[in-house]
């Protein structure tokens, strides 16, 4: 493919041939594949799927000095000299521009169900995650949460209505697989763990219809938060997915102590969290002087609990402040000599990620 296709143009091509492509952010319907190899997106399948980068097996990439060059190729082995493919992925466009990716596809899974589970709060559902994780013996491929707010905020923008639409949050559980009785058996074991976790109820969508009307709530959170309150900042934590409780609790802490609203919702499976603050009333001044210090706060935390300041959404310049916060001098200098060994007039993307 070449880097401007939509992603989910992709998926619809594969799906055509029976096959499926594993790369499914959130923003498949509007991100173009090369935004998705730039960044090495995640989102709702990584836990089966993996990342972008998982997919990518190889790169037509125009250097900067104009020459143009194959990094790998259609094969699963290759250490013939160094990976430049998955150096590449996650670069965020500052060591050479990408015009064409080789993709892997799969065999599509015949079968589908996801879970759509309320809980009373917040903390019941987070903490639920472990649990369902290792308790049930179940990995499904996706497990997603919302928070009250974010839901009701894609309810309201979809002008749609949603179970338990006032409860504290959900989490949405995916399994697939070739054989039904075997994804029955999986969901039921799912659904039964999330009940017992403190689940409300547990909604059955085992049909292609009421999946994607599931998966469009949950993908409108973003687009919805930006129609409603369009004064916010969206980070993209990640941490191990037995932190995320206490990820949560020190992020409405934090929130709560620089005057300022919060919604939370992500990937609940692979520990990378959409920590979004939100303006609100708050006066500009205030909004402008507290959210460096709110947004500062979270990547310490983050880095407490053993994690990274972003999952899937890159460094750029909005986060290259922080950087240094989490990665040694030892392995920023080595950013950079990378960069100038790619780019040594710096003519890409500069001043992403780090500076020269």
């Amino acid at each position: 493919v070449e880097p401007g296709v939509i992603t989910g143009e992709i998926q619809k091509l594969a799906d055509r041939h029976n096959l499926v492509y594993g790369g499914d952010p959130c923003s498949s319907e509007s991100s173009s594949i090369g935004g998705n190899v730039a960044e090495n997106a995640g989102g709702n399948k990584v836990m089966k799927y993996g990342p972008t980068g998982y997919h990518v097996y190889g790169l037509e990439v125009v250097l900067p000095s104009g020459e143009v060059t194959y990094f790998g190729g259609k094969r699963l082995k290759d250490v013939s000299g160094l990976d430049f493919v998955h150096l590449m992925v996650g670069s965020e466009g500052t060591l050479g521009i990408v015009t064409k990716i080789t993709l892997r596809l799969l065999p599509k899974p015949k079968y589908s169900v996801a879970l759509l589970v309320p809980y009373p709060d917040i903390d019941t559902a987070i903490a639920a995650v472990p649990g369902l994780m290792s308790g049930s013996g179940v990995v499904p491929t996706s497990l997603e949460f919302m928070d009250g707010s974010s839901i009701r905020a894609a309810c309201s923008f979809l002008n749609i209505e949603f179970p338990y639409a006032d409860a504290g949050a959900h989490l949405i559980i995916e399994v697939e697989g070739n054989s039904k009785d075997a994804v029955f058996d999986d969901y039921v074991k799912l659904g039964e763990a999330a009940i017992e976790a403190g689940g409300l109820e547990a909604f059955v969508a085992d049909n292609r219809n009421t999946r994607d009307k599931l998966w469009k709530a949950r993908k409108s959170i973003a687009e919805a938060l930006a129609a409603i309150s369009p004064v916010h900042s969206m980070e993209d934590v990640s941490v191990p997915m037995a932190n995320i409780p206490k990820l949560i609790k020190r992020s409405e802490e934090i929130a709560k102590k620089r005057g300022l609203e919060m919604i939370a919702f992500g990937h609940a499976g692979d520990g990378n969290v959409h920590v979004t603050f939100i303006k609100g009333d708050l006066p500009q001044e205030e909004w402008d002087r507290n959210l460096p210090l709110a947004e500062k706060e979270l990547f310490d935390e983050t880095t407490e609990l053993g994690g990274c300041i972003s999952g899937e959404h890159g460094i750029g310049i909005k986060r290259k402040k922080y950087l240094a916060s989490i990665v040694d001098e030892a392995q920023l200098d080595l950013i950079r000599g990378i960069k100038k060994a790619f780019d040594r007039n710096n003519i890409l993307n500069p001043g992403k990620i780090v500076d020269l």
